[in-house]
């Protein structure tokens, strides 16, 4: 007798061998199956390959981009990075006059090693510039970085268009006066022939003159920075208040909060990381603290009270021709800088801010 075979049905012809390893313990097919991680590793390999482009096609895609920064990009490394070079004189004897060409002489000038930067160590001179120029950064710091946000709040809550128009043109104009015209009208107004001496005077008083005076002279120089440059200081501020929704404030007064709590709750928060980048870039150029400003009124109140490390560099390098010691007073002023900002920049990491660069 011939043995009969039963057609299967579709699902079952359909059906593959069931796999024990992937199979429970009633036959059925479990719905996972375990992956190899040899595998895994592989497919991540591939996505991550496949999601890199060459660089030839990145620069195909980018070439725009890169030609429109290409001017700016060589105006930075003329100016900026080839000069750094020449700072080797602070480890030279250097003299100009060893030959027709001053960059001839950098490789004909003796090395002497950091006997410049011993120089500048045992120079008191150094140190008094030194201190003025944190006194005068402390001051600025406290006095003249907080109005900006101030003024940039001001202006935020005005709600005329033309107002805030004409109340921006009118903060930003002394930005675009030169120091030798903010120090000119200052001495108008507070110099001993100013207005102020004068209206004294003629009413019985004694006049005084404010920019002759060695005492007041680090509070002169932060009125005229805050009269010439606060204005201007908005802009960044401004900016990062515009991005702020309007449904916030408008969400903030429906559940009672008032202008007060509105500002410390929303627009606050909104200017942290701005104050916080800026605040790392103020304290990175803590030793630079206007040299064409202290320079112009220098004669007026004396060295003691304006010389600050440009002054002491220009001094010292230009008027005196002592390159190699300008170049390491330079250097040393750079480290210091250079120290501060990343040193800001960790603090503003432990506040939860990312600062210049992130972590």
């Amino acid at each position: 007798m011939s043995h009969s075979t039963v057609p299967r049905s579709r699902a079952e012809a359909k059906t593959p061998a069931e796999d024990p390893a992937t199979s429970d313990g009633a036959g059925r097919r479990s719905r996972f199956r375990p992956r190899s991680r040899s595998g895994s590793r592989s497919r991540s390999r591939e996505d991550k390959h496949r999601g890199k482009l060459s660089l030839r096609l990145r620069f195909k895609r980018d070439r725009t981009l890169i030609l429109m920064t290409l001017p700016a990009v060589l105006l930075i490394l003329v100016f900026n990075y080839v000069p750094i070079l020449g700072n080797v004189v602070a480890f030279q004897d250097y003299d100009p006059y060893l030959s027709e060409n001053g960059f001839v002489a950098i490789f004909q000038s003796p090395w002497i090693g950091f006997e410049q930067f011993e120089r500048i160590f045992a120079d008191s001179a150094f140190w008094h510039a030194v201190q003025n120029t944190f006194v005068l950064f402390f001051l600025q710091l406290i006095l003249f970085f907080p109005i900006p946000i101030l003024l940039a709040l001001l202006i935020n809550s005005v709600v005329r268009p033309r107002v805030r128009a004409l109340a921006q043109a009118i903060m930003y104009l002394p930005h675009f006066f030169s120091w030798v015209l903010v120090v000119t009208v200052f001495m108008q107004i507070f110099g001993g022939a100013g207005i102020i001496a004068q209206t004294l005077r003629q009413h019985g008083y004694e006049g005084f003159d404010l920019m002759t005076n060695p005492e007041t002279f680090k509070y002169l120089v932060t009125l005229e920075m805050v009269w010439k440059d606060a204005g201007w200081g908005i802009i960044v501020f401004l900016a990062a208040l515009s991005s702020v929704s309007n449904d916030l404030y408008e969400a903030a007064a429906m559940d009672g909060a008032g202008r007060w709590r509105r500002m410390w709750h929303i627009t606050l928060p909104a200017l942290r990381p701005v104050i916080a980048l800026l605040l790392v870039l103020r304290v990175g150029d803590a030793l630079t603290v206007g040299f064409e400003q202290l320079l112009l009124q220098r004669q007026a109140v004396g060295v003691a009270a304006s010389d600050v490390l440009d002054t002491y560099v220009w001094w010292n390098g230009i008027r005196n021709q002592d390159f190699s010691y300008a170049a390491a007073a330079g250097l040393v002023k750079g480290f210091v800088g250079l120290a501060l900002v990343l040193t800001a920049n960790k603090v503003a990491h432990l506040m939860g801010e990312q600062g210049v660069y992130k972590k």
